[in-house]
């Protein structure tokens, strides 16, 4: 193997990948677009239990999780997902429209996120929690 494949392959490895569950298919593409012009490989689904499936394969470097999915309450998941070994120190960051009061921060932070931002999501301010969160030491 030449020199630039080892580091292509070094790249790739070390690039990082985020899981979006959310139901909002346009939300899903919208956050897609932006992180892979950002260099972030995205994988995306729209329930909570398509969310588990696909964990048996995959650990993610990140987590973007919707309070409100059709089948689990977002908080649900978080803890779940901080209960599984191979999962429990992946960032989880919940993103939501109708739980934006302080209680409900305070309700998901407990549960285990890392982060909670209120939707619409400034994609800026996503963009430097997700880097934040990447570059935090484990």
């Amino acid at each position: 193997m030449n020199m630039e494949m080892q580091e292509e392959l070094r790249v790739q490895e070390m690039q990082p990948d985020i899981m979006v569950v959310d139901d909002d298919a346009h939300f899903r593409e919208t956050i897609t677009d932006a992180l892979s012009l950002k260099q972030i490989q995205v994988f995306s689904v729209a329930c909570g239990q398509e969310a588990m499936r696909c964990l048996k394969d995959m650990t993610p470097s990140l987590i973007l999780l919707d309070v409100q999915l059709p089948d689990v309450h977002g908080f649900e998941l978080c803890r779940a997902l901080k209960r599984h070994l191979k999962l429990k120190n992946v960032p989880v960051v919940f993103l939501s429209a109708r739980y934006t009061e302080p209680a409900d921060r305070a309700e998901g932070l407990l549960a285990g996120a890392d982060a909670y931002l209120s939707k619409p999501v400034n994609m800026d301010t996503l963009w430097e929690e997700v880097r934040y969160l990447l570059d935090k030491p484990k």
